[in-house]
């Protein structure tokens, strides 16, 4: 059974319209002793004042679209109902509201220009001879004024870094994506055209050969497009079930040989007996193997290759060698795709290195602590 959900609050132009109503209904409680009693001033003086309380609690719904226009329109009619009428209803409580969207909005400066103006015009109504506000009241407007506004900026400002977080999580989830996508495509398609090459060459002089190398690229387009499918796989919506097939692990890296091989390299493969390194850890080094495979296989005319991954204390270590003369030297571009393998081993903590060996060759070293350490 999911959870009870409670009442969902209004959004958008609902929102903003429960608002206005909201407010209207607070000053037209506040202002009812206009309407029974003795009277204090002529009724159509009264009525002009409940028109210009609609008015003003109207005009809060188009606050968010227009808001510093709307805020002003809003201080005009304001002042213009307390010069009128006799009787002091809770109008200020729309202008107050007011200030609070137009600094909500990101426009500071207005609010600030128009809380001062609200704060003036009311000083200047005291010393005019407005009984209705003293200095204590006068005071506890400025304050008001103040709260509002900040709480609006305040509001702003918090909306501005939620969007930000959002969109750095978004960059940083297509990194990801673009990473494995790099990883699982490159690695399979860099294979496929490598045997491609090779039976096209042999196939008229040794059509076994050919036939071989023609039976491998079938198993790797196949391979390639079943771990796309799995790496697609995190774009689907929401409401579609997850994947159950697990992440490429230790216990996967036996896998990328034959591939290796088919491209006419000797590979050598050890594995220590790792105790249940986390997911994230066994993913890794899978990707960095592939990667350094594919690596070797598209730079480095390498003939021999040797994977060695054995367990630490706390950590996993991945070493891939060769004999071949390294991505520099075969004039593609340096380090091609160990920037991928570098931030893989940053995110758990750890490190990675590549470069040339003394006497030939290329190695990739790589150390993934099982503890995630990576600062924040």
């Amino acid at each position: 059974m999911g959870r009870r959900r409670g009442p969902v609050p209004p959004r958008g132009r609902a929102r903003d319209a429960a608002l206005a109503c909201a407010v209207l209904l607070v000053v037209a409680a506040s202002s009812v002793g206009s309407l029974v009693g003795d009277r204090a001033e002529p009724w159509g003086v009264t009525a002009l004042g409940w028109a210009l309380i609609a008015a003003t609690c109207g005009a809060l719904y188009l606050t968010p679209r227009h808001p510093v226009a709307v805020g002003s329109l809003v201080l005009v009619l304001t002042f213009g109902y307390y010069v009128l009428s006799a009787y002091d209803g809770a109008l200020m409580i729309a202008l107050t509201v007011a200030l609070y969207q137009v600094a909500a909005a990101g426009r500071l400066q207005a609010a600030v220009a128009l809380g001062a103006l609200t704060v003036i015009g009311t000083g200047a109504g005291t010393l005019l001879g407005n009984r209705d506000v003293n200095s204590v009241a006068l005071f506890m407007l400025s304050g008001w004024v103040v709260a509002m506004v900040a709480l609006g900026w305040v509001r702003h400002s918090r909306l501005a870094y939620l969007r930000e977080a959002e969109r750095r999580a978004a960059g940083e989830e297509r990194l990801r994506i673009a990473r494995e996508l790099h990883d699982v495509v490159g690695h399979h398609i860099s294979l496929i055209n490598v045997q491609a090459g090779t039976a096209l060459h042999r196939f008229h002089r040794d059509p076994a050969n050919g036939e071989a190398a023609l039976a491998a690229i079938k198993e790797s387009s196949r391979e390639a497009l079943r771990e796309l499918r799995a790496t697609l796989g995190v774009l689907r919506q929401a409401d579609e079930e997850a994947p159950t097939a697990p992440a490429p692990g230790l216990d996967r890296i036996g896998e990328l040989v034959a591939p290796a091989r088919s491209a006419g390299l000797t590979v050598h493969v050890s594995v220590g007996d790792a105790a249940d390194p986390p997911a994230e850890v066994g993913l890794a080094a899978y990707r960095i193997v592939q990667e350094s495979l594919t690596n070797v296989v598209r730079h480095a005319a390498a003939r021999e290759v040797t994977v060695n991954v054995a367990p630490g204390r706390g950590e996993l270590l991945v070493e891939v060698a060769d004999d071949g003369r390294g991505p520099a030297a075969a004039g593609g571009a340096p380090g091609s795709g160990v920037g991928g393998m570098r931030e893989r081993a940053r995110a758990l903590g750890g490190e990675l290195t590549a470069g040339g060996r003394p006497g030939g060759g290329y190695l990739v070293r790589a150390r993934l602590p099982y503890r995630n350490e990576a600062p924040l």
